[in-house]
């Protein structure tokens, strides 16, 4: 007989409620996202009465889990960043001359004075006053080399060490720049997904492209330059010796020196030692705050190898002026008054609180490795992405209805069951799509209009079933439950292949494809629980109700 236990009853209409409540909060999009938003910037910065009446509109016992709206939807911003690597290498070596110093002074007497020299782009020059100590100078320097740290150039050096004249030549090895590439990229990548997530926006795509260029997607973001002024600034943090200051732009730094401007007072210029005592690299943490006179301030901690460098060169040099520099302009350069153990300090500047938070952001997320130049950015309005919503509404609502209509005509009431259980199932994807916080894009629409043609196909088969078990003289409810019972592994392997089509695009596809791969995928699931499960119960209450001698399908 045509039996469901009442336990299996209330789970399935248990699953359909959670479903469809998940799914109700896409009804008021606008409303909840204001919700979710102003909640976020609770959570973030603190309360304020508008924030308070944004989160307050949607009441917080009920769910707010959305469908993310993907950039073909929502409109956003589109930015094609290509990074320096050059800068890198630049930076490695300029880094490695106080190493390549300290190494050669206590040989002065075999290689004689060392002096830096000018050098082409990627290479160090250190010139010794006595050419005949040239070849103990070069075993010593080479000994500054370590190996390679990755797959493809183990076994090999990172420094190559050679002599010129009287010069000391260094330059990285083809294993170490491509060990750096990798690096760098892999740095630039995670460094700007914490800027963009530090933000609040929700499912940015950030994806490597070529060896040296990152695509970056961000939905709701205003503007392409809004997106590069999150991103494009290096946030670069140095703590730098001051060698004099100085009002004339001109001045030169000499060897191993740089000009940098004052952020604050115009005119300002320092000569610092291009070498840094730290760096940003080695922050921890980063907060913005209040000096002691009340003006915005940003508070830092390094990390125990910056904290103890930190420490170290501030006890050997108190009575001396120390450069904070952000981005090649001197934040401000304190004289230091005493021993400052620990690794924390503030930044202090003409700050705004706006500017101290960003600036606190910035850090916080790390310092990109190297610059960036954006080769191609693009703002995506969001009347194109209302254009492309109100296109999929139409055509998910043209496929619905002549789903329904055909399903309806063919077999009758049992078609009212499966379009009843088609509603649902729409419900239920939109469900799922919001519990996992997944991005809705344009090939997703197509993909749940392509789910609504399919599925009533477990239905058809069921409903087929039924007809021939009726035509061998059985009575209505051993027909139904030998229709489900005999079509189950027709659905099952039908479905079966289907779903992995759809792992497949997931895993080996990405962007548009992985959206279409999302929502097929969950349409599936779905649309077999409502097929096998709603349907029948749908159809097993209105035979215990009406108790019918004969049916039609």
């Amino acid at each position: 007989m045509l039996q469901i236990d009442l336990w299996k009853r209330l789970t399935i209409w248990a699953l359909v409620i959670v479903g469809l409540a998940l799914a109700s909060p896409n009804l008021f999009y606008n409303r909840v996202e204001s919700h979710n938003d102003a909640v976020a910037a609770i959570e973030k910065s603190g309360a304020t009465p508008e924030r308070e009446e944004a989160a307050a509109s949607w009441p917080n016992w009920l769910p707010s889990g959305l469908v993310n709206l993907g950039l073909d939807l929502r409109g956003g911003a589109h930015l094609l960043a290509e990074v320096k690597l050059d800068e890198v290498y630049a930076s490695r070596l300029e880094t490695l001359w106080p190493d390549v110093r300290d190494i050669l002074r206590p040989e002065r007497d075999t290689v004689g004075t060392i002096r830096l020299q000018p050098s082409q782009p990627g290479e160090l020059r250190v010139r010794i006053s006595n050419p005949d100590g040239m070849a103990s100078a070069l075993e010593l320097v080479r000994g500054l080399a370590r190996p390679v740290t990755s797959l493809t150039g183990a076994g090999a050096n990172d420094l190559q060490v050679a002599g010129d004249g009287d010069e000391i030549v260094v330059t990285l090895s083809d294993a170490e720049k491509q060990a750096t590439d990798e690096r760098t990229m892999q740095q630039s990548l995670e460094i700007i997904r914490r800027r963009i997530d530090e933000v609040g926006t929700r499912e940015p795509t950030i994806q490597r492209q070529g060896n040296d260029r990152i695509l970056i997607q961000v939905p709701g973001v205003g503007s392409a330059a809004e997106l590069k002024d999150i991103i494009g600034t290096t946030a670069q943090l140095t703590f730098q010796p001051v060698v004099s200051r100085t009002t004339n732009a001109d001045t030169t730094p000499g060897v191993g020196n740089e000009l940098l401007p004052s952020m604050d007072e115009e005119g300002v210029y320092y000569v610092l030692e291009q070498a840094p005592v730290v760096t940003g690299e080695e922050l921890t943490d980063s907060q913005p705050s209040f000096d002691q006179n009340g003006r915005p301030a940003v508070t830092f901690r390094f990390n125990p190898g910056g904290a103890r460098k930190f420490g170290d060169y501030t006890a050997e040099n108190i009575g001396s002026p120390f450069a904070i520099v952000l981005d090649d302009e001197v934040i401000s350069a304190p004289v230091i008054q005493s021993h400052i153990p620990g690794g924390s300090g503030i930044i202090t500047g003409n700050f705004s609180v706006e500017e101290s938070t960003n600036l606190a952001v910035l850090l916080r997320a790390g310092a990109l490795p190297a610059g960036l130049d954006f080769l191609e950015e693009r703002t995506i309005g969001p009347e194109l992405g209302q254009d492309s919503i109100d296109a999929g509404k139409l055509a998910t609502g043209v496929a619905f209805v002549a789903v329904l209509g055909f399903m309806w005509a063919s077999y009758g009431l049992f078609g009212l069951f499966a379009n009843v259980a088609l509603i649902i199932n729409i419900g239920l994807i939109f469900g799922l799509l919001s519990t996992i916080g997944a991005t809705l894009t344009l090939p997703g629409i197509a993909g749940i209009v392509l789910t609504v043609g399919m599925a009533v196909d477990a239905n058809v088969l069921i409903f087929e079933r039924i007809r021939e078990e009726l035509k061998t003289a059985r009575g209505p409810a051993r027909a139904i439950e030998l229709g489900y019972e005999k079509a189950l592994s027709a659905i099952v392997d039908a479905n079966i292949t289907t779903i992995i089509t759809a792992i497949i695009l997931y895993v080996m596809g990405s962007g548009p494809v992985r959206g279409f791969a999302i929502t097929l995928g969950l349409g599936i699931v779905t649309s077999v629980f409502t097929a096998i499960y709603v349907t029948r119960l749908l159809i097993a209450m209105w035979f215990e109700r009406r108790r019918p001698k004969t049916i039609e399908v």
